[in-house]
C-alpha cells in the first residue's frame, strides 16, 4: 500500500501548523506583506482555512475544498513572479524549520510548480 503524501507530511495537525508558519512569514515578509495590509482577523482565518483544506485535500487527506481556482483565487492581485519566488522562498524556509523529508519536499515544489501559471499575472 502506498502511503499518501499527506500521511507523509504528519496528516492534518501538521499541515495546519505548516499553513500557519507560511502565512506568518510572508505577512511579516517585506515584499509579501503588502497583500495582507487592511484586511481584516477574519478574513485572514478563512483564507488560512482555505489554504488548509487546499493542501490537506492536495496531498491526499480527506478533506474537502471548497475554495476558488487558483486563477480565480488570486485574480486582480498584481502577483509578480519576484512575489512567486519570495513566496517559494518562505514555503522551502518553513519545510525546513519544521523537517518536511526531501522526497517530500520534492512532491511538494513539483505540485506548487504546476499552480504557479495560474497564480502568477502575465
Amino acid at each position: 500500500m502506498t502511503v499518501s503524501l499527506y500521511d507523509r507530511l504528519g496528516g492534518y495537525d501538521a499541515l495546519a501548523m505548516f499553513a500557519a508558519q507560511v502565512v506568518e512569514k510572508a505577512q511579516r515578509h517585506d515584499e509579501l506583506a503588502r497583500f495582507w495590509v487592511n484586511r481584516n482577523e477574519d478574513s485572514n482565518a478563512r483564507d488560512l482555512q482555505s489554504l488548509i483544506d487546499f493542501l490537506v485535500n492536495a496531498s491526499g487527506g480527506q478533506m474537502y475544498y471548497r475554495g476558488r481556482d487558483m486563477a480565480l483565487a488570486h485574480k486582480g492581485m498584481g502577483i509578480t513572479a519576484a512575489d512567486w519566488e519570495s513566496f517559494v522562498g518562505v514555503i522551502v524556509n518553513v519545510a525546513g524549520e519544521t523537517g518536511v523529508g526531501e522526497t517530500e519536499g520534492k512532491e511538494v515544489m513539483s505540485f506548487l510548480d504546476s499552480l504557479k501559471d495560474d497564480i502568477v499575472a502575465a
